[in-house]
C-alpha cells in the first residue's frame, strides 16, 4: 500500500494573497523566510530567472540552480497603483518597480514608506524580505 503524499503548500505564504500554493519553486519561500532574495539560473545554457523557474524556457533544462539577489539595481521605472487587483484594494495607493541588477530585472514593490518624491529613475536600490503583519512575507525595493 502506498502512502498518501501531502501536497508542498509552502508558496501560499508569499505576497499579500497568494494566487497559487503549489509550484515547482516553493524554496523560494524557505530562503525569504532566511532573509535571502533568490532566482534561478540554468546549469546548462547559463539563462537567469527571476521570479525563480524550475524549467529553463531556453534549452529545456530542468538543472537549475539558485542564486541570491544581492547588492544593487538600479530603478528603470515605476509606477504608483491607485486600483488594485482584488485581495489588494486595502494596499491602495502602492508602487510597483522595476531594478536592473545587470544579468537579471527584478520586479517588485516599493517600501512603503517611500514616496513618490523619494524616487528617480537610475537610482540604486536594494531588494530586502519584508514579514507582513498577517504572516505572510515578500519583499520589498528600499533605497541603498
Amino acid at each position: 500500500m502506498s502512502e498518501k503524499k501531502e501536497a508542498d503548500v509552502r508558496f501560499s505564504k508569499f505576497g499579500t494573497v497568494s494566487f497559487t500554493s503549489l509550484t515547482k519553486t516553493n524554496d523560494f519561500i524557505d530562503y525569504l523566510e532566511q532573509g535571502k532574495l533568490m532566482g534561478t539560473r540554468c546549469r546548462v545554457c547559463g539563462m537567469v530567472f527571476f521570479p525563480p523557474r524550475a524549467d529553463c524556457y531556453g534549452c529545456l533544462s530542468s538543472d537549475m540552480e539558485w542564486f541570491e539577489v544581492a547588492g544593487t539595481g538600479k530603478l528603470v521605472s515605476w509606477s504608483t497603483l491607485r486600483y488594485a487587483p482584488v485581495g489588494f484594494e486595502g494596499d491602495l495607493p502602492y508602487s510597483i518597480a522595476l531594478l536592473d541588477y545587470g544579468d537579471y530585472k527584478v520586479f517588485g514593490r516599493i517600501a512603503g514608506d517611500l514616496t513618490d518624491d523619494d524616487l528617480k529613475v537610475g537610482m540604486e536600490m536594494k531588494a530586502e524580505v519584508n514579514h507582513l503583519p498577517n504572516g505572510q512575507i515578500n519583499y520589498v525595493f528600499r533605497k541603498a
